[in-house]
């Protein structure tokens, strides 16, 4: 007789999270209190980058990895905006290159010198001009040296080449309203939208048109996020009509109905979605929570499959998200976080060869004053 099994096989399905000590943080740090659905920190194998409280402007700081415990209120930031800073994000192809956007409708890109700030930052290299309203998307392009993408308040996607300072394209027209999250695929040849419409699109950049569209991907009237997985299908995250969030996947040559939909909680803090291609995991973690979820993409039904939640005692601000080239494989690391609100710093990067199954991801957590690294692990056998 043959008994059916019961509990799904998953190699991620003992995956844990363990915040780092207390003099591993980053401290007395004022997160920013903008009222934008921003990660508000951005990481790289050498600095974390968080955006903070300034009079008169914007400002973030960077700060090395190994630079931990209580920050120093003098401590020198990159202040060129006149508005507060909305987004950050580090150039994939330049851990010293970091783009920013702010309320003031510019893009600033900045080259971070080796050792980190000895005085404030005040000069970007390239300053971006093109949006008539606050600019609160920048992302990179994942494989192109020198683009970037911008989304503005005013309904238009950007492409820059940040090494002219030119518009490479000019999307107006494909969004009548507010542009909630923008994520290229991987390859770069398109990236996916989710807007205040309700609708995810998939857009060519080159052809400037949406070659697929799901009108009302979620019902509900909360912030919406939609990202690109590895095989090319999207996965969201949304309010449903009883403002229950909700996650989705959905395959693109058919967008017609979802491959999956699962319903969380009646939380309102807008849910933020973290991929990692080699171990085809989604890290969910909504703002106002003291939770991340995590889930696993397959082939099969029901295609989200629920792995575990790490939970810690305050609530997340934003959330950074450290590349697997910054990971400590030797330790099986497979994510590792940063978080706003605590203490010192995580240790650095291993150089050992790098497993993608051994290494999940680490994250920065951010709360209302302190940076928590939170590192996801694979147990060994």
């Amino acid at each position: 007789m043959s008994f059916r099994k019961v509990v799904r096989q998953s190699k991620f399905r003992h995956v844990f999270g363990q915040p780092v000590k207390t003099d591993q943080c980053y401290d007395d740090i004022r997160v920013s209190r903008v009222t934008w659905d921003s990660t508000f920190c951005a990481v790289n194998p050498s600095f974390v980058a968080i955006i903070v409280e300034a009079s008169g402007g914007g400002a973030f700081l960077v700060l090395p990895l190994h630079k931990t415990g209580r920050i120093d209120k003098s401590y020198p930031t990159v202040c060129g905006h006149t508005g507060p800073v909305l987004d950050i994000d580090w150039c994939p192809h330049n851990d010293h290159v970091i783009a920013s956007g702010s309320e003031d409708c510019t893009i600033m890109v900045w080259q971070i010198p080796e050792n980190g700030l000895s005085q404030p930052l005040t000069e970007p290299v390239v300053v971006l001009e093109g949006h008539s309203k606050r600019v609160g998307i920048v992302t990179w392009h994942p494989t192109a040296r020198n683009v970037l993408l911008s989304a503005g308040c005013d309904n238009v996607v950007l492409i820059w080449n940040v090494g002219t300072a030119e518009e490479l394209y000019r999307l107006d027209g494909l969004h009548p309203d507010l542009i909630y999250s923008v994520s290229w695929s991987r390859d770069g040849s398109r990236f996916c939208t989710a807007c205040k419409d309700k609708s995810v699109r998939v857009i060519d950049p080159r052809r400037g048109t949406v070659v697929a569209e799901k009108e009302r991907a979620h019902e509900g009237a909360r912030p919406m996020r939609a990202i690109f997985l590895a095989d090319g299908k999207i996965f969201t995250t949304g309010f449903s009509r009883m403002s229950e969030r909700q996650l989705a996947l959905w395959d693109t040559e058919n967008l017609e109905e979802p491959m999956g939909l699962q319903e969380l909680d009646s939380s309102n803090g807008t849910l933020l979605p973290f991929y990692d291609p080699d171990t085809n995991v989604v890290y969910v973690c909504g703002k106002g929570d003291s939770s991340i979820r995590y889930f696993e993409i397959t082939e099969e039904p029901p295609y989200i499959h629920f792995l575990n939640t790490f939970t810690s005692k305050e609530p997340q601000r934003g959330m950074g998200w450290m590349p697997k080239r910054g990971l400590d494989v030797s330790k099986c690391e497979i994510a590792r976080w940063a978080w706003g609100h605590g203490e010192q710093g995580p240790p650095g990067p291993s150089k050992t060869f790098h497993d993608p199954l051994c290494s999940p991801g680490r994250f920065y957590k951010l709360h209302e004053r302190k940076c928590e690294p939170i590192i996801m692990t694979v147990p060994r056998k």
